[in-house]
């Protein structure tokens, strides 16, 4: 029966013992399902997290509704089903992983694969540990049980013996050479932020408390996965629409490092949201507080830590890092060249802060650039070989000199060479032009 509001807003006139049935039906099945599979195999498919994740956020999104938040007696069986929730998101972009791997075809991917196997069991092993204090909890709450789980039929992966006739041929796509460019700097761009995070060592249980959640925590974590699926679904539209199978290998190996870096990235997000959501001990109330300690009991918030930071941080940046030589080959192959002959800085030449702006601006767009002096060419991404060559020019009482290379970058220097490099002729910074407000 439904009963209708002034507001034209309907209520259904069941009780919430009989809702919280209802909406807890098919997650306790899949609980059910997860008591009866062996501890040493569990055999967790795409299809049974896809189901974990729909039927626990149906359940938290109900009992949010009815304040479970506030309930002494139904928090943590709201706990439970947020923690079955974030650790099966995290756990299907493991999964999707160890699907997808071998089409990444990135090199040296052996001690990754280990890590990630022993990340992936790390959380099996948690949500094999919620499943019977779940139970435990429905019972408590005399929420009545389904009648038996669901049978292993119901969760087949996704991996078969046969593929799909090839007769699509993504040759013909028009990769226009703009969008290669872009999206290859923007790779660059992405790997050198990331680079903040420093995670290229395996760091102690100490070092990853102190950097946890100071620096890496689940915010800072959604912002580099956003950066890194807007470059994916760039790269999709407006490069290659087909698989991995065919085409481009280079293009399609660039694809595969993103693609990878943004799966570990929505798994880091999922489980440092969890632990710092439902781990870290920040209630005031002491109900929060007895539920945060049920809930280390059963996710070891150590063994989450050192694998949100020693595996999907680590190998996070170890591939951002190892896609930048194929994103530069890529970038350096599509880029439109040029050359520009522009005056060196007044009276002082290319001393530190000339040569650290030229630099900036060539490491902004990642194409190759060389600063030609004579029959000389130095790398113009490189604040040292500029001041080696700015050594040239002053003993040769040059005045004037050649830049080539990305053509991005060579308009951008002739802007700045137009306000003699960002200083007067005493050496003091003046004020640059807006299109160079990324020197700032």
């Amino acid at each position: 029966m439904l009963l209708k509001f002034e507001n034209n807003k309907t209520l259904c006139k069941i009780s919430f013992q009989e809702k919280v049935r209802f909406f807890s039906h098919d997650y306790l099945r899949c609980c059910l399902y997860l008591e009866g599979l062996s501890p040493d195999a569990p055999i967790f498919t795409k299809k049974l997290y896809t189901t974990l994740i729909s039927t626990s956020q149906l359940l938290e999104d109900f009992l949010d509704f009815h304040g479970a938040k506030n309930s002494s007696n139904w928090y943590f069986y709201r706990e439970l089903s947020a923690a079955v929730r974030h650790l099966s998101l995290a756990g299907y972009s493991q999964q999707h992983i160890s699907n997808r791997l071998l089409f990444y075809d990135l090199p040296d991917t052996e001690d990754f694969d280990r890590e990630r196997q022993a990340n992936h069991q790390f959380i099996k092993e948690s949500l094999l540990k919620l499943t019977p204090v779940i139970l435990q909890e429905a019972r408590r709450l005399e929420i009545p049980l389904p009648e038996s789980g669901y049978d292993a039929a119901a969760f087949p992966g996704v991996a078969t013996s046969e593929m799909l006739e090839f007769d699509i041929d993504d040759l013909d796509k028009d990769q226009q050479k703009e969008n290669i460019v872009k999206i290859a700097s923007e790779f660059l761009h992405v790997a050198n932020a990331v680079d903040q995070l420093g995670v290229y060592k395996h760091c102690s249980a100490n070092e990853i408390r102190w950097i946890v959640p100071s620096r890496v925590n689940e915010v800072e974590i959604r912002r580099f996965e956003m950066l890194v699926h807007n470059l994916q679904s760039s790269f999709d539209t407006y490069v290659i629409h087909g698989g991995y199978r065919f085409g481009n290998r280079k293009l399609k190996q660039l694809r595969g490092y993103f693609s990878l870096v943004f799966h570990l990235l929505q798994t880091t997000g999922r489980l440092l949201h969890f632990y710092e959501r439902h781990l870290i001990d920040a209630g005031y109330k002491h109900v929060y507080k007895q539920v945060r300690e049920r809930m280390v009991n059963l996710v070891d918030p150590d063994r989450l830590l050192d694998r949100i930071v020693n595996c999907c941080l680590f190998y996070t940046c170890h591939f951002l890092t190892g896609g930048k030589t194929l994103a530069r080959e890529i970038l350096n192959e599509n880029i439109e060249r040029g050359t520009v002959t522009v005056g060196i800085p007044m009276n002082l030449g290319f001393h530190a802060r000339p040569s650290l702006l030229v630099a900036k601006i060539v490491q902004h767009y990642g194409g190759h650039v060389e600063l030609c002096v004579g029959e000389d060419r130095f790398d113009a991404s490189s604040v040292l070989d500029i001041q080696w060559a700015g050594g040239k020019i002053q003993k040769e009482q040059i005045t004037k000199v050649r830049f080539e290379g990305d053509t991005r970058a060579l308009k951008d220097i002739e802007i700045l060479a137009g306000v003699n490099y960002g200083e007067d002729t005493m050496g003091k910074g003046v004020p640059l032009p807006k299109e160079l407000h990324y020197l700032a």
